[in-house]
């Protein structure tokens, strides 16, 4: 049987479950064989994640009888304008501004799509992507921390450490390579004890200097950030902010440290 070629539209079929069973190994290997829509379809993943838990708190509540009444055919009743005018808005922020609430997540960012928020912005997809699959997380165990590290430094053209982050209660699972703007990213994948997951994100970057937190006020997963020296540095996870802070800036010292910021 000879391949059909994909598009973007299956991105989203199989995001949504509804892209045929026999199509799927075949759909897996042209998201291989092709980074810049594997990228896509991570981005687009964390997007989905993302929305399902800002409205997880309403998905399953039962659909309100002035709905079903407008399907059978009856006669809505009014709503005050004041309150009519509210829900319009809120619509109109949704539909305009997509998962605004990440930009809104950080003082310190603008709205414009910076190398910052990009990479913020693909930190939290991997993220979102890759810590919820319990069977295959990662591409190389971190059993053997010196073998992942030269095979990530290897794959992604950077030295790099997987900074041991024991005294934070997180244990290495392991690493996987990932496309990005200037060539690819390690992504490595820690737990702890509970089976919290955390993400360290590293990637070559452009000769951008910043540092923030990108991420939704509201609860779920941020990720704090630097960008100097031409490296590209997010540690991302759902824990509150000061303890991620903490173990953010102990990533950040031991790959300062280990790595000399250098390229191999």
């Amino acid at each position: 049987m000879i391949a059909r070629p994909f598009t973007e539209r299956d991105i989203h079929l199989a995001l949504d479950g509804e892209l045929p069973e026999d199509e799927r190994a075949a759909y897996q290997a042209w998201l291989d064989a092709n980074p810049d829509m594997k990228a896509r379809s991570q981005r687009y993943a964390a997007d989905q994640a993302a929305l399902r838990g800002a409205f997880a708190g309403v998905l399953d509540e039962k659909v309100p009888a002035r709905l079903t009444a407008a399907v059978d055919g009856e006669a809505p009743k009014r709503r005050p304008a004041s309150q009519w005018w509210r829900m319009a808005a809120a619509a109109t922020l949704l539909v305009a501004g997509g998962l605004g609430g990440y930009l809104a997540g950080s003082s310190e960012l603008g709205f414009g799509l910076h190398d910052d928020d990009r990479v913020a912005e693909d930190a939290l997809a991997a993220h979102a992507t890759y810590i919820a699959d319990a069977a295959h997380p990662v591409e190389v165990s971190g059993e053997n921390p010196d073998y992942l590290t030269g095979w990530l430094s290897k794959r992604t053209g950077l030295k790099l450490i997987a900074p041991d982050l024991a005294t934070s209660g997180f244990k290495l699972v392991g690493g996987r390579v990932l496309p990005a703007k200037h060539g690819t990213a390690a992504l490595m994948i820690y737990e702890d004890g509970q089976g919290e997951r955390i993400s360290v994100y590293v990637t070559a970057e452009g000769g951008a200097k910043a540092k923030g937190t990108y991420g939704p006020e509201d609860g779920g997963a941020r990720a704090v950030y630097w960008l100097d020296q031409g490296y590209a540095c997010a540690i991302v996870g759902n824990l509150p902010q000061e303890r991620l802070s903490e173990v953010a800036r102990d990533a950040y010292k031991q790959l300062l440290a280990g790595s000399g910021m250098s390229r191999t």
